[in-house]
């Protein structure tokens, strides 16, 4: 039994199944749609989605993640829904022992990071992506706010105000979110991101 810290498997669990959900609602002419990433399209977000999980995965089997591109090539323009759920059974698998919770990995944030940490780190980027998603599509399902409070406590720690941004920082400086916003819109401004112009 994990004790001393929130087990993030249960969260990470909730947030394949909510992405998996997003992913599915994506039709082939959304696919070359902006996204709140700049860099990326729709195509490209789902591309970073799909190889991100399975160096998620690779890095829970206990292998190198990080010599792993986090794109998936080759991917029709139909076959997002099942190329992300082949990587998101994978990756659930690699990260179901007690053991890989309290083991250090390295990911691209750190080395010797606790398996849990490691995790957390994970449901903020993938959180925060299907946000990215679901604004592209203009928002077709409604998202659980309890994966936001979880990603955004886990960016207020790992990216405080105190710690510089810098070109090697996969997220931009924190942008000012309104009073009362929900916890999805907090996140994003917390990680720099702001919704698309609808105008």
């Amino acid at each position: 039994m994990t004790t001393g810290f929130t087990d993030p498997r249960p969260v990470y669990t909730r947030a394949t199944e909510q992405a998996a959900a997003v992913i599915a609602a994506v039709r082939p002419e959304d696919l070359t749609g902006p996204t709140p990433c700049a860099e990326f399209d729709v195509r490209a977000l789902l591309s970073h989605v799909v190889g991100g999980t399975r160096r998620i995965a690779i890095v829970g089997e206990g292998g190198d993640g990080l010599a792993v591109e986090p794109v998936a090539e080759g991917v029709a323009d139909d076959g997002w829904p099942a190329a992300y759920d082949e990587v998101r059974i994978r990756v659930l698998k690699a990260w179901e022992s007690d053991e890989r919770m309290t083991a250090p990995v390295t990911v691209p944030w750190g080395e010797s990071i606790p398996g849990h940490a490691a995790l957390s780190g994970y449901v903020m980027e993938l959180v925060t992506h299907t946000w990215d998603l679901s604004e592209a599509l203009g928002h077709p399902l409604p998202l659980d706010g309890e994966l936001a409070e979880f990603a955004l406590a886990t960016a207020r720690r790992v990216l405080p105000d105190s710690r510089p941004r810098d070109e090697r920082t996969p997220f931009g400086a924190r942008r000012e979110a309104p009073g009362d916003t929900g916890p999805y819109e907090q996140l994003a401004a917390w990680l720099g991101r702001a919704p698309l112009s609808r105008a």
